[in-house]
Parts: structure tokens; C-alpha cells; sequence
């Protein structure tokens, strides 16, 4: 009998040693300097990243939830104060609306690319709502027009949660660019991510730009000069020199991502003819980077059984995510009850995400396809 197969979700081994030779010469040089934070790699890494997503400025923080929440704190959103997001993200999203004292309000996902539904946002503004939050969920961007058009009429601002979008493109232009500010979260398997945590800002407006870096430190700028009341958000430099490192490879290893996914459909497009599952979608006007490759299984009776299955058969899956945030402990304050988002809803039902890294081998997309048919075949 064939052994099965070990293919995990993502793999970071296989990363490390892209960069390993460039890696410890710069942590080398990094450790004989003694400069851990705010340093050269630090600066490089900015303003790397900022010219890639076509922005002015950028600005690294601890991880992808103080990227969210320091966004909001720099737009001064407070106490009373309301922002519009989703129900299916990490909870990160709204922990830092949370964080500011503001009250997240959500709207329902479009069933497609699982992102905010536009045509439901205005409903949902009232005098106390102060911005939307779209998220680019799973590497497929949110449709911004339509969210800046909204945004502009009601004078609000766009905060872009682009954690799992590191070089997705929204018409042309990077995610990151397109709102008035953006956060991106660097947690190790994310597209772009450090050995660690790690996460950064970008924007084009200076004041904002300027308000986060006394943010992100204490609220100085020289130090033991507090202009403010901040919060210790840095990234060390040793993240930094990964992520510069990773950065240069970026593109390319987004490239591997998308082949991957165009192996998958043309492997399970005959489950999709059938009914049994839904395949991503990419709207005609994005660039989808593939953070996660999520199928669903259209029977909710048969999502766990699959992905017992596929686990015992060596395939590192993940349900993301599995309650949508107004129905989670957390966030019972908000008053939310099943059903207020049924889109949502059914999604988190139905979802699955089969392993999706640059370096998949084609064989083992083949072993995953041929592992899902069989298991569709059996029952």
C-alpha cells in the first residue's frame, strides 16, 4: 500500500532556505552592531515596501492587529465613534476597532470572493460612523471603487486590512495604495512574512504618517520626549532583514501561488460541474495572491468529513473561518444573533483551505485532488 503523504498547509522550511546564505550574513551583521530596533534594515525595509505598494510612506509595527489599531488611532477614531467591517476575518479586525474604544458594525460578504458587500454599507452608516474597514480577505482584494465612491459621500475614511494581501492588485494599483491608510499584518505564513511577528502602515498623507511614528514608540520622536501617549508597537531589526530579504522574491513566489491555483481548478473543476464543491473566484478586476486557497463543500454535512479525511491522508488543511465574528463569545456585546449575516453564515459552514505555498510540487496537487474525488466518490 502507497504511504500517504505529509503536505503541510505552508512551508516555511522550504522559505527559510531561499534566503538562508543572505539571512545570517545580515543577522550577523545586525548582532555584531547591537542595533536591534529602528535601524538600518528597518529603514530599508520602509522604504522598500512603500515604493512596492506605490505609497508614500510606510511604517513597520509589532504585528498585523497593532497595524489596525494604530491605523485607527491615528485617524483619532475613539470612544462612540463606529466603523464598518466584516464578519468573516480574524478576529484582529475588530479587536482593534475594540482597542480604540469604537464599535465595530458589520456588514454581510458577498458569496463570490467572500469580501464586504458594497451595496449593503450604506444602510449601515449612521452619524457616529467614522470609517469602513475592508478587508482583502484570503488574497482577493475588496471592490474599492464602490467603498471609496460610499466613503467619499459620507466623508469617511478607508482603512484597508491587507494582512493576507501582500501584492494583490485591485485594478492595476496595489491594495495598500487605495485607502487612506492600510494595514498589513507579516505573521510568519502570511505571503510576505517574518520568522515571527511582525506587521507595518502604509499611506500617502503625512499627517497620518507622522502620528504613527509616535504611535509606534512611546509617542516620542527624540527620545525621552513624549508628545503624546503611545504604545511600544516596533519590529526588530532581525524581522526586518527577513522581510527585506523576502520582499525581492515576493512576486515571484505570488506567481508559484496563482499556478498552483490554476492546478487545483483544472483538477477539481469536475466536482465544481457537479455540485459537490465551489472553487475561488477572481474578479475580473483584481489580482487574487492566493494567501489561502478556499474551496467549499456545498453539503455542510460533509466539511468535517472531508477534512478529517484529507488530515488523516497527510494533507495539512484549515477552516478559515469556522464562526463568524458576531457570533463568537468575544463579541456578544454587540448584540449580533444567528442569522443577522447569512452569507457569512454559510460560508464559515462550508469553507476549506487545502495546502497553498510557492513551493507546492505538482505531484502533491495531484495527490490532493485525486485524495478529494476519492473521498467524494466514498460517500
Amino acid at each position: 500500500m502507497a504511504k500517504d503523504k505529509n503536505i503541510p498547509l505552508v512551508d516555511l522550511k522550504a522559505q527559510y532556505f531561499e534566503i538562508k546564505e543572505d539571512l545570517w550574513k545580515a543577522w550577523s551583521e545586525i548582532l555584531e552592531s547591537m542595533r536591534l530596533y529602528l535601524g538600518p534594515w528597518t529603514e530599508r525595509f520602509e522604504k522598500e515596501y512603500g515604493k512596492y505598494c506605490g505609497v508614500n510612506y510606510c511604517i513597520t509595527v509589532a504585528n498585523g492587529t497593532e497595524a489596525v489599531h494604530l491605523s485607527l488611532r491615528a485617524l483619532d477614531i475613539k470612544d462612540g465613534d463606529e466603523v464598518i467591517t466584516t464578519p468573516l476575518t480574524f478576529a484582529a479586525t475588530v479587536e482593534a476597532i475594540w482597542m480604540v474604544g469604537a464599535k465595530p458594525v458589520f456588514v454581510d460578504i458577498n458569496e463570490d470572493d467572500y469580501t464586504i458587500n458594497p451595496s449593503l454599507i450604506e444602510d449601515k452608516i449612521t452619524p457616529k460612523t467614522k470609517a469602513i474597514l475592508p478587508v482583502h480577505l484570503y488574497g482577493h482584494p475588496a471592490d474599492m471603487d464602490r467603498i471609496l465612491e460610499i466613503a467619499k459621500k459620507y466623508n469617511l475614511y478607508v482603512v484597508e486590512d491587507s494582512a493576507q494581501a501582500q501584492g494583490a492588485e485591485y485594478k492595476g494599483k496595489k491594495v495598500g495604495s487605495l485607502g487612506d491608510v492600510s494595514a498589513f499584518s507579516f505573521y510568519f505564513s502570511k505571503n510576505l512574512g517574518a520568522f515571527g511577528e511582525a506587521g507595518a502602515v502604509t499611506t500617502s498623507k503625512k499627517e497620518i504618517y507622522d502620528k504613527l511614528v509616535l504611535l509606534r514608540c512611546h509617542g516620542q520622536k527624540n527620545k525621552y520626549i513624549h508628545l503624546i501617549p503611545g504604545f511600544n508597537a516596533r519590529t526588530d531589526e532581525l524581522q526586518c532583514a527577513v522581510l527585506y530579504l523576502k520582499l525581492k522574491k515576493l512576486d515571484d513566489w505570488n506567481k508559484r501561488r496563482r499556478k498552483f491555483a490554476d492546478m487545483y481548478r483544472e483538477r477539481l473543476k469536475e466536482l465544481e460541474d457537479k455540485g459537490k464543491i465551489k472553487l475561488p473566484v477572481e474578479k475580473e478586476w483584481g489580482y487574487h495572491v492566493y494567501h489561502l486557497f478556499v474551496i467549499r463543500v456545498l453539503d455542510k454535512g460533509l466539511r468535517d468529513k472531508l477534512f478529517n479525511f484529507l488530515k488523516e491522508k497527510g494533507i495539512g488543511v484549515g477552516i478559515h473561518y469556522p464562526i463568524p465574528l458576531h457570533l463568537q463569545p468575544a463579541f456578544s456585546y454587540l448584540n449580533y444573533k444567528k442569522g443577522d449575516f447569512p452569507v457569512a453564515e454559510r460560508v464559515a459552514e462550508e469553507v476549506i483551505s487545502l495546502p497553498m505555498h510557492p513551493h507546492l510540487k505538482e505531484e502533491d496537487i495531484d495527490y490532493i485532488a485525486d485524495k478529494i474525488k476519492e473521498f467524494f466518490e466514498s460517500v
